[in-house]
């Protein structure tokens, strides 16, 4: 039943996938091929909810955003949504019966993006856990294809990947969030007084994030293992080399990989990967 629009939709979401994210569109391609199409349907629903509350400014944000719960809802309650990327997201979420509970989560980081915040600890560990580590979460559904026991052995690691992947954004974009959204996650910084100290803080947090996600890969399937292992290895890289930034480059400019860069990650990935030697 509707075989064509499925594979339509579920396109669409791998496009917007390979547009918007080439780190993680390597890393799903080198996923068992059964886990890739569910991966590009989880990133394309939450690439739409992150363009709604960071770019969508002289829309009625609030309204687009509610709009997008309610079609969430009605699409994994129907199994049918005429919304593309929400009907391949419908798919993903019932098919491994991803507990919406989750999905809830993450869109209330979404609507506390949506205002002017000053984070505390206890506000920016709620934003983490809704704005990324629910996302390792379903992500985790499919690795662990229904054995609740794996799930719960590797949710733990889960979160703590998710954390480190939105940890190192925030970073990576800190310029952009700080100088146009007027955004800033990490709690006790004043960014306008930015020290090496404070700098500190944050990256020994990362690091520790870095080593308990990557105990975790190491017990993944082979269907999963390598494709989370290269987009950890990206990531890393990435932190690394945020580490060697200035805090005047960090808030003056976007870090990046380059793709030919990535492509060398690539192959440094899967040596260890072949010699089961993770790092």
């Amino acid at each position: 039943m509707y075989k064509l629009y499925n594979f339509t939709t579920e396109e669409a979401s791998k496009l917007l996938t390979q547009s918007y994210s080439t780190s993680f569109t390597m890393g799903i391609k080198t996923l068992h091929k059964s886990m890739r199409q569910p991966i590009y349907n989880i990133y394309g629903f939450v690439r739409v909810a992150d363009e709604i509350v960071d770019t969508f400014h002289k829309q009625p944000q609030r309204e687009l955003l509610d709009e997008f719960v309610n079609d969430t809802k009605q699409a994994i309650e129907r199994g049918l949504s005429t919304n593309a990327i929400l009907h391949s997201f419908q798919k993903t979420v019932n098919r491994y019966h991803i507990p919406y509970g989750l999905i809830d989560q993450f869109f209330k980081s979404m609507y506390l993006d949506l205002e002017d915040q000053k984070y505390d600890q206890e506000l920016y560990e709620q934003y983490i856990v809704g704005s990324a580590e629910v996302v390792g979460l379903m992500c985790l559904c499919v690795f662990c294809e229904g054995d609740k026991e794996e799930y719960h052995k590797l949710e733990p690691a889960a979160r703590r990947l998710g954390a480190v992947f939105q940890k190192v954004n925030f970073l990576r974009d800190l310029s952009y969030d700080f100088n146009e959204l007027h955004r800033t996650y990490f709690p006790g910084i004043d960014f306008e007084n930015l020290n090496n100290q404070d700098l500190k803080n944050i990256y020994t947090d990362i690091e520790n994030d870095f080593n308990v996600a990557l105990e975790g890969i190491k017990q993944l399937s082979d269907k999963a293992r390598f494709g989370v292992y290269l987009a950890y290895t990206y990531y890393r890289k990435l932190f690394k080399k945020i580490t060697q930034c200035s805090k005047e480059q960090l808030l003056a400019e976007r870090i990046r990989i380059p793709n030919a860069k990535k492509y060398m990650l690539l192959a440094e990935a899967y040596l260890h990967h072949q010699q089961n030697n993770y790092q």
